[in-house]
């Protein structure tokens, strides 16, 4: 029997609304690449959960956001090889957020930077086939307002290249 090796992502994801629309990045990196995922990601050494989530939201947009309450966590687990892994279990900290500056423009492309751009979408614009799955748990939240307790498993997931 094969032992399966899992890396472990953290990261704060945040939710900004406009309508009916969700503001999403076009991923350029990891397992959702070019699929819309949330503008967010992992904390620098020392960084609070706060500062990563206004930093990481104006890297990915060129938005300055104030966040205007967390959410709740939820988890993912997926196949991805990379580096010796053969699965990611992605835990993501969601945040509801408020626009209070910048536009909406191309991301400086710097190492790490996995975002081309942002757009808005909305629900029925999005499916398994080009959404990550932190946007289809953000669109299941703006609709039930609940996140799921259990981590939410994708044995089915391709990589999009």
């Amino acid at each position: 029997m094969k032992t399966i090796r899992c890396h472990r992502a953290f990261g704060v994801y945040g939710l900004l609304m406009k309508d009916d629309a969700l503001l999403v990045i076009d991923k350029n990196g990891g397992p959702y690449i070019n699929r819309y995922d949330l503008p967010g990601g992992s904390l620098e050494e020392g960084e609070t959960l706060a500062d990563a989530m206004r930093r990481e939201f104006n890297e990915e947009t060129g938005l300055e956001i104030m966040i205007e309450r967390q959410v709740g966590v939820a988890d993912f687990k997926l196949p991805w090889e990379w580096r010796e892994y053969d699965e990611v279990h992605h835990i993501a900290v969601f945040y509801l957020v408020k626009k209070t500056g910048g536009a909406i423009g191309i991301p400086e492309q710097f190492a790490g930077q996995d975002s081309l751009g942002a757009r808005w979408v909305k629900a029925d614009e999005v499916s398994i086939d080009n959404a990550s799955p932190l946007v289809l748990e953000a669109f299941r939240w703006i609709k039930e307002q609940q996140l799921d307790l259990e981590a939410r498993q994708f044995t089915n997931w391709h990589v999009l290249k």
